[in-house]
């Protein structure tokens, strides 16, 4: 049964998220300015002249188990990545509290990104607005989006990732509104 609830819920994400494309390989990354989970000041194109790349992901938030196991990983993958120069940041919609929750379920060390105005969502097209109708499905499953983001908006972003090079490009993506697919840690390696 639980198994059937999880591929409605999927079903009902999969159409939320019709009219969103994310941004293609080759194109230039927009820049932006924004605070990190520990008051760090991140300006990507800083992070650019500094680091041979930058990993930049979005997730839905610390009750997405899909998040947390592709948190983890990247977590676990961490040394390999910096290794290759590579800078990790996480973007979410999720409150300064529930960030902290993320990392308490994964351990990330990494920079996590509160998109709270989703000025950074809506610059690489990831963000959409759950329907009412699956807002209370996720309510039913203890999904509370309005305490989970700290607002009435029930935005969430699409989980894409992207690796942007030291000239801004965007190198690589993986953007599946299927929020069940991430990227391995290999493939983005391999970009690397």
């Amino acid at each position: 049964m639980k198994k059937y609830l999880l591929i409605i819920t999927a079903l009902f994400f999969s159409l939320q998220v019709l009219a969103q494309s994310g941004l293609k390989k080759d194109t230039q990354a927009p820049l932006f300015t924004a605070r990190d989970n520990s008051g760090k000041l991140l300006d990507l194109k800083a992070l650019l002249k500094s680091h041979k790349a930058v990993v930049l992901f979005f997730y839905r938030g610390q009750w997405c188990p899909y998040c947390n196991k592709q948190i983890k990983q990247l977590q676990d993958s961490l040394q390999l990545l910096t290794g290759k120069g590579a800078y990790v940041i996480g973007v979410t919609p999720e409150t300064g509290e529930n960030i902290n929750k993320t990392i308490d379920k994964t351990h990330a060390s990494f920079s996590i990104i509160q998109d709270k105005g989703y000025a950074i969502m809506k610059a690489y097209d990831v963000n959409y607005v759950v329907d009412d109708a699956l807002n209370s499905k996720l309510k039913s499953y203890g999904i509370d989006l309005e305490k989970n983001n700290g607002n009435a908006d029930h935005v969430l972003s699409v989980p894409a990732t992207y690796v942007i090079n030291p000239s801004g490009k965007i190198i690589y993506v993986h953007f599946d509104k299927d929020y069940t697919k991430r990227p391995s840690v290999s493939s983005i390696l391999a970009v690397l």
